[in-house]
């Protein structure tokens, strides 16, 4: 017999929102967002150069949730799909791809059509198929009730979400509030990120989903003009705290204790994404003037958008993304090897090629030169 009771979310927005209080953090990450906002606005072509940032920010939200792949991992994997790789590390990996794609996904449908429930679903299917999650429904509101807890039993649950009958009420009320007007929309964002993953609408997969919608949402709601806003590396390094101000919300209907970790998060993580945005900028400029000087090449420019498309890679991938004729590909590479531009990562052996390494741009993307 169940003794802890399905969570009632209430109607949006609370009624105990104290918005005086918030008033200083609401200007404040609205600034920074602004800031980041202007940054990326100044890149020329901000999916090519921040896509490491992309995978990056999937590899971060997928171990919030227990995968233990980094982000070499990932670009060394599809580098050379073919080498070994434990069924744990392949099983992680190809979590952290979906969720890429899903993201990828929701940006191009952003474009021509409205974010909904329907293109939720479709993320959702794309996150979990061919992985882990493969037999939990991908695409589909749950059916069964699920929970958050130690062990298998839902007595000892720490949490258990609303009964999946109620499920597609509560998410048309979480969908309306979505498509209306708030005071604030930083606000607003944190309450529909928070119940969503208070709904937990899916058998499995919720966390992710609730972390993609954070940069759709903003870039929905005009407070950024491109939906590249990665909050997942806040979350990580806040784990316990992240986990404890949602479930306050359900226990004890908090709801501005977690608006204020929010805002927080949000302008920690713009200034984060917008130190990291900047010196990615610099170092493409770097490069766009010392790698024309290596390689008095008419295939430079080529050469410094393929190292920042795909920071690591091999010779073939190196071929096809710049279209270089092999043999002055191969004078190129050279060329940034010696000047140490590139590194290698794995040397090659028998059939399988050698693996490069750009380890600057890999740097600023893991956070180790900020």
């Amino acid at each position: 017999m169940m003794t802890v009771k399905p969570y009632i979310p209430e109607a949006l927005p609370p009624d105990t929102i104290k918005w005086e209080s918030h008033i200083p953090q609401i200007a404040s990450a609205n600034r920074a967002l602004a800031r980041y906002d202007g940054i990326l606005n100044a890149i020329p072509n901000p999916e090519l150069l921040l896509s490491p940032l992309l995978t990056q920010e999937a590899v971060l939200s997928s171990r919030i949730e227990g995968t233990q792949a980094s982000l070499k991992d990932v670009m060394r994997f599809e580098a050379n799909p073919k080498d070994p790789i434990s069924d744990a590390n392949l099983a992680d990996i190809q979590e952290i791809i979906n969720y890429r794609e899903a993201l990828r996904t929701a940006v191009d449908a952003l474009k021509s059509q409205n974010l909904d429930i329907p293109l939720i679903c479709n993320l959702h299917r794309i996150l979990l198929t061919g992985s882990r999650g493969m037999n939990r429904e991908p695409g589909c509101i749950r059916s069964i009730q699920n929970f958050i807890g130690r062990d298998a039993h839902i007595e000892h649950a720490i949490f258990v979400p609303p009964s999946p009958d109620s499920v597609l009420k509560v998410l048309a009320d979480w969908e309306s509030y979505l498509n209306s007007e708030e005071r604030d929309v930083l606000v607003q964002l944190s309450i529909l990120k928070a119940q969503f993953e208070l709904i937990h609408p899916f058998s499995d997969g919720n966390g992710r989903i609730g972390r993609m919608l954070v940069p759709l949402i903003l870039y929905k709601k005009a407070l950024i003009g491109s939906p590249m806003f990665y909050i997942s590396d806040y979350l990580e390094r806040n784990r316990p705290l992240y986990y404890e101000r949602l479930l306050a919300i359900s226990r004890d209907q908090d709801w501005n204790g977690w608006i204020a970790f929010f805002l927080h998060a949000i302008e920690e993580q713009a200034e984060t994404n917008g130190r990291k945005a900047r010196t990615i900028l610099d170092l493409h400029n770097e490069m766009k003037q010392t790698i024309p000087e290596i390689t008095r090449s008419q295939y430079a420019v080529a050469a410094i958008d393929a190292l920042f498309r795909t920071p690591i890679f091999t010779p073939s991938e190196f071929y096809d993304q710049t279209g270089i004729p092999k043999k002055t590909a191969n004078r190129i590479l050279q060329q940034l090897r010696e000047q140490e531009i590139i590194t290698i990562l794995a040397e090659g052996s028998g059939r399988r090629a050698t693996t490069y390494l750009f380890p600057r741009l890999i740097a600023i993307t893991e956070g180790d030169r900020l």
